[in-house]
């Protein structure tokens, strides 16, 4: 079974509580690392936790939200193995997997309808990487050592 890592700050939490039982509905197994309320949070106390789930390969694949999708997006990206795409049409979903191999959905809870979620989530969870040129270009986003 497809495991999904799943990660919120306050703000992208009322969406989380939309698209988690809907991939529960659709058959898959869903790790909620947080939040579990409205309250004010920090995104990164959730985004971490998942992207090491998504990195060591506890779960397939992660999607995250917070208001406007870049502060997560931002955190998880921190993280070597993870290529975090911010996406708000499903165009943009589906591409981000054929050409990003994107291990990582995010979301802007704030700026779209529960409705363009649940067809941005569908895109992204139709969509397969195409490898090929691609994949040269993933090979070369990891950073070795330390950046000055």
């Amino acid at each position: 079974m497809t495991k999904i890592a799943m990660a919120a700050d306050h703000a992208g939490y009322p969406l989380k509580e939309v698209i988690k039982p809907y991939l529960i509905e659709k058959g898959y197994e869903v790790i909620d690392f947080g939040t579990c309320s409205a309250e004010s949070c920090d995104y990164a106390d959730f985004a971490h936790p998942a992207a090491t789930a998504v990195e060591n390969g506890d779960c397939n694949f992660g999607i995250a939200m917070c208001g406007s999708g870049n502060g997560i997006q931002m955190t998880l990206n921190k993280h070597q193995k993870i290529r975090a795409a911010l996406c708000w049409l499903p165009e943009l979903a589906a591409l981000a997997r054929q050409h990003n191999d994107a291990n990582f959905l995010v979301l802007p809870g704030r700026f779209i309808s529960e409705e363009m979620a649940k067809e941005i989530v569908d895109a992204y969870l139709d969509a397969e990487f195409e490898g090929g040129r691609h994949q040269r270009r993933i090979d070369k986003i990891p950073v070795e050592g330390e950046v000055l």
